[in-house]
């Protein structure tokens, strides 16, 4: 005579927890949407580096590659053909993943940086959302800290939701801090990520980096941008 009241009891506390957790469900959504990067560092640069940071970030040229043998347009299909099949997951539209990937290509390229680490660095910072946005405000598939739009560029950081305008900050800082550190990819990486001197991000890019990594007979070096 007494299990049944408290039956009754306990699926009454369970649906009321069930609806605790359905009225939670948006805010978990919305805390795995954001992407969980870290910042970029506003420093002092010196003049000439904000110049041509401005410069390369200003160039409006379309994201047009040039080639000046056969084999390297052949080498490139055939890399944008593999890379193509790897991201159809995370990039189901074949229109905006081959233009993704182009544009990747030759912002990567551009600022004299390997596309596969470049990609990998996409996949730790954005998992490639273009909308992607961090806790601390950075914008888009690289994770660009709306600043960097005073100090280099127009100031409008809605810009950097723009794919190609996103890639183009995203590489050539990337670029400038490797300069920095001398070379020291680990170090740029940190510096990138704003945890400079710690392991866990560039352990995380240089392991995501292997999953694109493109290999074939003909030197991909040789392969360049139009500047």
């Amino acid at each position: 005579m007494y299990t049944l009241p408290k039956i009754k009891v306990y699926f009454g506390e369970y649906r009321l927890r069930w609806s605790r957790w359905l009225g939670l469900l948006p805010m978990l959504l919305l805390l795995c949407s954001m992407a969980q990067a870290g910042n970029q560092k506003e420093e002092e640069l010196a003049d000439s580096v904000r110049l041509a940071l401005s410069r390369a970030i200003n160039d409006a040229r379309p994201p047009k590659a040039q080639f000046s043998e056969i084999d390297q347009r052949i080498q490139y299909l055939y890399w944008l053909g593999e890379m193509s099949e790897r991201l159809k997951k995370k990039l189901p539209d074949a229109q905006v993943r081959i233009e993704f990937l182009e544009t990747a290509w030759y912002e990567a390229k551009r600022a004299g940086l390997d596309p596969g680490m470049v990609l990998g660095l996409i996949q730790v910072e954005s998992a490639f959302r273009k909308y992607a946005l961090s806790s601390v405000s950075a914008h888009g598939y690289m994770q660009v800290m709306p600043f960097w739009t005073r100090v280099i560029g127009d100031a409008d950081r809605s810009k950097l939701f723009n794919m190609q305008t996103n890639l183009r900050y995203g590489c050539s800082i990337l670029r400038m801090y490797i300069d920095m550190e001398k070379g020291n990819l680990y170090l740029a990486l940190g510096r990138y990520n704003g945890s400079r001197g710690r392991p866990e991000y560039p352990n995380a890019v240089l392991a995501a980096w292997k999953r694109w990594e493109y290999k074939d007979d003909l030197p991909i070096h040789t392969v360049s941008a139009r500047k």
